[in-house]
């Protein structure tokens, strides 16, 4: 007797990971946008072609960061930033991160929100990595914005080489992390937005810890090395 003779529903085809949405036409807002990660990476999806809107606590610096981008990028303060963005990554300070988060949870309900935030400590051996009360930066803001649906991603970019418009591309992988495949496929189209860089699903929040940590062992490989290093997922 065949599968299909016996009554039960044949089993869908495996979805192809690889097959991600079309997120050219979402906004994207970047709080802490006028920081060297956060200006770096709304370079780098203006530069794609992403509507984009920076985010500070003061509109006037957001909007003379934005000025000096160029690009059709767009300054306001944090508030503004986030109701008028599909999706918001979060690029502020760790230790202005909570409350960044709890100001804006209004804004924030609905939306899409992308932490990349890392939370490092620093002494004479160099950096560490700090863990948060509740697991992460993550899993913080996931906390905070119960409203939202909080992934994490674009942990491991260099400033200096997001900044620099004289590279093309960026040859690294991005890992995303989150709790609804719909949310990481989309963070996973946006990071594929940008030329050399491709986002690998990494699993769920709980494993933002050891994403977020890892950025201090590649600041010692960077001074070691006196490079930019970044990441690459093999055999994927």
């Amino acid at each position: 007797m065949t599968t299909n003779d016996s009554g039960s529903a044949p089993k869908p085809p495996a979805k192809d990971p690889w097959d991600l949405p079309d997120v050219s036409g979402l906004t994207v807002g970047v709080l802490g946008g006028t920081g060297p990660q956060g200006r770096g990476l709304a370079y780098r999806f203006a530069r794609a072609g992403q509507k984009v809107i920076i985010g500070s606590r003061a509109a006037e610096r957001a909007r003379t960061a934005a000025d000096e981008l160029g690009l059709g990028v767009e300054g306001a303060d944090n508030a503004e930033c986030a109701r008028r963005s599909d999706v918001v990554i979060v690029a502020v300070p760790w230790d202005g991160h909570a409350k960044t988060l709890e100001s804006l949870r209004e804004e924030l309900a609905g939306k899409l929100v992308i932490d990349c935030v890392n939370p490092l400590g620093f002494d004479k051996k160099g950096a560490y990595a700090l863990k948060p009360e509740e697991g992460s930066a993550a899993e913080q803001a996931a906390a905070l914005l119960p409203g939202s649906r909080v992934t994490a991603a674009f942990h491991h970019l260099s400033a200096v080489l997001l900044q620099d418009e004289t590279i093309e591309e960026i040859d690294t992988d991005v890992l995303v992390l989150g709790e609804a495949r719909a949310d990481t496929d989309v963070v996973q189209a946006l990071a594929g937005r940008i030329p050399g860089m491709r986002g690998v699903f990494a699993g769920r929040l709980r494993g933002a810890h050891q994403v977020e940590s890892l950025v201090a062992n590649l600041i010692a490989v960077n001074r070691r090395y006196k490079a930019h290093a970044g990441l690459r997922a093999t055999d994927v």
